[in-house]
């Protein structure tokens, strides 16, 4: 008993040392004065702390108004002229437009009354090739050179032609002098007169048949020349020195790149819709649209595709498109009336910032993120339904640069 109330008697001891060394450290803790602020009354706390606090808001203010100085404000991205044409940001101006008043369609590049086909006109072998794949002609440059049999027979024939028309015209002036002398009667001068009608009729179609197959100077050869001027565009296998060709084969073409045509495969339902002088823009994989218009609408329907043939004459220059290109055309059917408050863009125009649909402004030299709702979307364009003024200037192309630029700023921050 007396062995139990002794460890009792120590327990109490250890917890009473306990408490009081807990409580002077916390008194120490609570009620002595903070070692910064010693000697200092309370008012004198108060103000440096408001001081501080007015240091802070003037210094992040001021760090607010250089950020905007240097163009950084948030969600506006500074990017001058320059800048914007070195990342190739092509920009577009709003106008009312939706997919209910568009027409999108795949088209291509055709010569225009701006392409010519060269055959041999004479069958014979290759002996001259003047140009290859991609070179320059002139109009009536001669392409080639091929040496036929064929020549020599129409070329033997036009002198032919021509002798008999020289002698019927001396037999002629003959008989005409002897007439007018009254020495020989007048059917002799109408017979000679006949002869040198029919000579004249033989040397003519003698010199169209040389003409139509380009028989050189030297009668032996037919010469391929070009009606038009512009590039050869085609070469055939067989256009080799030596080689053997017929009239009907063709050897080369030459294409005018300034004239020509964009012809569109639309709908059925769709081309009812247009009519000649309708607005269209053709589209390429690289570049900035380019404007055009409805010149016609093909009546009938192409036996392959089923659709109907949209002719679109360009507005200015070929622009670089070559004869042959696929582009994208899409019409603007003056029937339709654009829905005011839409527009169609390019799909990268529209880029996705943190789950939202944002179009890129431009304001000066600066692009603000718009937050857009956007519609149909077909053919790499996409209809911006609200979000959007008319008049506004926005990135068309490249806008994930700005998307880029964007999240650089977030991250620096």
């Amino acid at each position: 008993m007396e062995l139990k109330n002794r460890n009792l008697m120590i327990g109490a001891a250890a917890a009473a040392v306990l408490v009081a060394t807990v409580g002077v450290v916390a008194g120490r803790t609570v009620f002595a004065p903070k070692h910064s602020h010693a000697g200092e009354t309370m008012e004198e706390h108060d103000a440096e702390l408001a001081a501080a606090g007015g240091e802070s808001a003037e210094k992040s203010e001021t760090d607010s108004d250089e950020k905007d100085k240097e163009g950084g404000a948030e969600g506006a991205i500074k990017m001058e002229a320059e800048a914007l044409a070195a990342a190739g940001i092509t920009l577009q101006k709003l106008a009312p437009a939706s997919f209910a008043s568009e027409i999108s369609a795949q088209a291509s590049v055709k010569a225009a009354h701006g392409e010519a086909v060269l055959t041999a006109r004479a069958a014979g072998a290759v002996t001259q090739i003047r140009k290859r794949l991609g070179d320059p002609v002139g109009r009536g440059e001669t392409v080639a050179m091929v040496a036929s049999a064929d020549a020599a027979t129409i070329s033997a024939s036009l002198l032919s032609a021509k002798a008999r028309l020289d002698l019927t015209q001396s037999t002629y002036d003959r008989e005409k002098r002897l007439f007018d002398a009254k020495i020989t009667a007048r059917q002799e001068l109408e017979a000679a007169q006949a002869e040198l009608g029919e000579a004249q009729a033989e040397f003519r179609r003698a010199d169209a048949t040389a003409k139509a197959a380009r028989v050189s100077g030297d009668g032996v050869s037919v010469s391929l020349a070009s009606p038009i001027g512009g590039r050869v565009t085609f070469v055939s296998d067989m256009a080799k020195l030596g080689a053997y060709v017929s009239p009907e084969d063709v050897l080369f073409r030459v294409a005018d790149p300034s004239r020509i045509q964009i012809e569109a495969a639309v709908p059925v339902g769709d081309a009812r819709r247009i009519a000649p002088g309708d607005l269209a823009e053709i589209t390429v994989a690289s570049g900035d649209p380019i404007s055009a218009v409805v010149r016609s609408v093909t009546p009938g329907l192409d036996a392959e595709s089923r659709s109907a043939t949209v002719v679109l004459a360009l507005n200015g220059g070929p622009a670089g498109l070559q004869p042959g290109q696929f582009v994208r055309a899409r019409i603007k059917p003056r029937s339709s009336a654009p829905v005011e408050g839409r527009f169609v863009l390019p799909e990268e125009a529209v880029q996705t910032v943190e789950g939202r649909d944002v179009v890129f402004v431009r304001e000066g030299e600066k692009f603000t993120a718009v937050n857009v709702q956007t519609g149909a979307r077909g053919s790499g364009q996409i209809e911006i339904l609200s979000g959007l003024s008319e008049g506004q200037i926005v990135a068309a192309k490249n806008a994930f640069l700005l998307k880029a630029e964007l999240g650089k700023g977030d991250v620096e921050e």
